[in-house]
């Protein structure tokens, strides 16, 4: 038997103030995007930016459905969105912030597990790292410079 070790690396900024301006802005339209959200189950609101290569920006936030589960994370709604609309872009960065309607998030809120394989695909087939913002409603945002780094034993087309 051997062992192996996996370590993950993050920057924290401490507030959105320290962002570079461009992720500040994305930020803010997550943060906006967040409040459209459909969560009337969960009471748990979370919006998304993603920005593309060739300058667009794509908007996501999640939408619950009473059949569970139906629904669809903000991450999954953003990212589907810009595959559907500009098939040929790839993402370059991504912004998520979430918020409860119960208490007060202050802890970064990084994307869940069907999220995070969601983005692998994307950033697989790119061939290129998505740099992922992530947030609560306030406090601390993360910062990891690709998806492999949340996710660092991929589930990928070349194990199928």
């Amino acid at each position: 038997m051997k062992e192996i070790t996996v370590t993950s690396h993050f920057s924290v900024y401490n507030t959105t103030e320290e962002l570079p301006a461009d992720i500040q802005n994305l930020m803010e339209l997550a943060v906006s995007t967040r409040k459209n959200a459909y969560a009337p189950y969960s009471k748990f609101r979370v919006g998304t930016a993603l920005l593309l290569d060739n300058g667009k920006i794509v908007l996501g936030s999640n939408q619950e459905n009473a059949a569970y589960p139906s629904g669809l994370c903000a991450e999954r709604v953003a990212i589907f969105q810009a595959g559907a609309i500009y098939p040929e872009a790839k993402i370059l960065k991504m912004a998520i912030t979430a918020a409860s309607d119960s208490n007060k998030t202050t802890e970064p809120i990084p994307p869940c597990g069907a999220c995070r394989q969601s983005i692998a695909e994307y950033e697989i087939r790119q061939e290129l790292p998505i740099e992922i913002y992530f947030m609560g409603e306030t406090g601390e945002v993360y910062k990891s410079n690709s998806l492999k780094n949340l996710l660092p034993l991929l589930f990928n087309k070349n194990v199928l």
